[in-house]
C-alpha cells in the first residue's frame, strides 16, 4: 500500500503550519507543535531516520484533516489560511 504522507511531505506540512520542533536525542521522532495565537492546536511526530519511504500517515488525524486534505496542504494546494479556516469550522480554534 502506498503511503500518502511521506517524510518529505510531513516536513512540508510542518513548515506550512509554522510548527515548532522539539528534538530529543533519545527519541526516534521529532515532535512538532502547531500554535495559533499562543494556543496549541496540534502536535505530531516526524521520524528522524533516513528512510524517506516510511509512512507518516498518522499526521492527518493529528492535524485534524483527511489524508487527502493533508496531502493538499503539503503540496501547496491548501494554504495555511485554508487550514486555519478548517480548524475554526471544526472548532479547534476559537472564532
Amino acid at each position: 500500500m502506498a503511503r500518502i504522507i511521506t517524510k518529505e511531505l510531513a516536513l512540508q506540512i510542518a513548515k506550512k503550519l509554522h510548527a515548532i520542533v522539539q528534538s530529543k536525542k533519545n527519541r526516534p521522532h521529532d515532535l512538532y507543535s502547531v500554535y495559533v495565537d499562543g494556543l496549541l492546536v496540534a502536535q505530531f511526530g516526524i521520524r528522524r531516520g533516513s528512510e524517506k519511504d516510511k509512512g507518516h500517515d498518522h499526521i492527518p488525524s493529528q492535524i485534524f484533516l483527511s489524508p487527502h486534505e493533508a496531502k493538499k496542504l503539503g503540496i501547496c494546494t491548501m494554504s495555511y489560511d485554508d487550514w486555519i479556516t478548517r480548524m475554526k469550522e471544526k472548532e479547534r480554534i476559537p472564532t
